[in-house]
């Protein structure tokens, strides 16, 4: 039995897919988002049934709902494909992210209780518990600090107030996801825990302004490790 059955049967509490459609379209996304599916990749649909064990229909519905996502690209003449990345797209995810995403943490902190702050606090300790790259892989990042890092994001906005606000946000880190991914594949050192730390330190003492500052900072230096692994966007693209 493979993975999608597993996931299928066994589930994973209130969060479990519906159908082997949900468990591929997650498995899928998952493996785009992570890059184990490079942007620009084609995905043979037959291909994948066989892998999943499902349907050709099945693995179609599910690409089909991903490209609504913008995870995927759909054409008449030459199938599916994980949806290309470029600078372009980056600077414009960067910008709408910090937008959208600096105005959640802004309303967070106005409205934000004790409770919503001990949380962050709770988010932040269970990030540094972990540490951020395999230590044989600098180019790779530690998995668990990848779900921590998502948990910990969402903390600091839990409390806007907004669920517009927060779907939007949502969407955006997941756009980002790939980018994130790719910046870190050269290697180069990076203090991310100062820039988490910036922010954190900011929303203790309630000054909105300087952690939008932060918060701002850290998005933008993303964007510019990417940069610099431009040539890897350039290989990445189109791959076959």
């Amino acid at each position: 039995m493979n993975s999608i059955e597993l996931s299928f049967r066994e589930g994973f509490g209130d969060e479990r897919p519906r159908s082997l459609t949900s468990a591929v379209q997650e498995r899928l996304r998952a493996d785009i988002l992570s890059t184990r599916l490079l942007p620009g990749q084609k995905l043979h649909i037959a291909g994948l049934a066989k892998q999943f064990s499902v349907s050709l229909a099945a693995v179609r519905e599910a690409l089909s709902r991903l490209v609504a996502d913008g995870l995927v690209q759909a054409s008449d003449q030459r199938g599916f494909r994980v949806s290309p990345v470029s600078l372009a797209d980056l600077a414009d995810v960067t910008q709408t992210r910090i937008d959208i995403e600096g105005l959640a943490l802004r309303r967070s902190i106005e409205r934000g209780d004790a409770a919503w702050l001990a949380a962050v606090e709770a988010a932040w300790e269970a990030l540094k518990a972990v540490p951020y790259r395999y230590p044989d892989q600098p180019g790779v990042h530690y998995e668990e600090w990848v779900v921590r890092h998502r948990v910990f994001h969402r903390a600091l906005v839990n409390a806007c107030g907004s669920r517009w606000l927060l779907g939007f946000r949502d969407e955006l880190h997941e756009q980002s996801e790939r980018y994130r991914r790719l910046s870190i594949r050269r290697g180069e050192p990076r203090d991310v825990e100062a820039e988490h730390a910036a922010i954190v330190e900011a929303v203790r003492r309630r000054d909105a302004d300087a952690a939008v500052i932060a918060l701002s900072k850290h998005f933008t230096i993303t964007m510019e490790f990417v940069e610099l692994a431009a040539p890897r966007i350039s290989e990445v693209n189109g791959t076959n």
